[in-house]
């Protein structure tokens, strides 16, 4: 079978882009290859490396990189996972599904250093279940 293609997107390609990125070449290797990237990338930000870090998952090694690096690159998946790069995100062709999955931007949290890791692990954690429901779907689907 023939890994399928996947390309996240936000603005900054520094946080949720790359958790989703990590997981996803992480929890269906072999079957998925993942890539992200940004409308206007800012750097990897230190705390995803650090809570992926913790699920066994080693993103340090990562670049933040520019929407433009994948053009005229095939993909079969192109998710947007904030509102936006799902605004700014540019048509893709050759069949591939494009599909927006809005979550929180962790960068954004305030409150004490536990607080804000806190939710920085929730999001981490709620993209693995999303993505993990929609590609055991889309994988036997296809």
């Amino acid at each position: 079978m023939k890994k399928k293609r996947v390309l996240f997107l936000c603005t900054g390609n520094s946080c949720r882009s790359q958790m989703a990125d990590g997981l996803l070449n992480h929890d269906f290797a072999g079957k998925i290859l993942a890539f992200s990237a940004g409308t206007e990338p800012h750097g990897l930000n230190s705390k995803a490396v650090q809570v992926m870090a913790e699920v066994g998952i080693d993103i340090a090694a990562n670049s933040s990189d520019h929407l433009s690096q994948f053009e005229g690159q095939n993909f079969d998946y192109v998710i947007t996972l904030c509102g936006d790069a799902n605004e700014k995100c540019p048509l893709f062709f050759g069949g591939v599904k494009r599909q927006h999955m809005g979550f929180d931007d962790p960068p954004k949290a305030s409150g004490t250093e536990e607080e804000i890791m806190a939710v920085y692990r929730r999001v981490r954690d709620e993209i693995r279940q999303q993505l993990g429901e929609f590609f055991r779907v889309e994988l036997k689907s296809n």
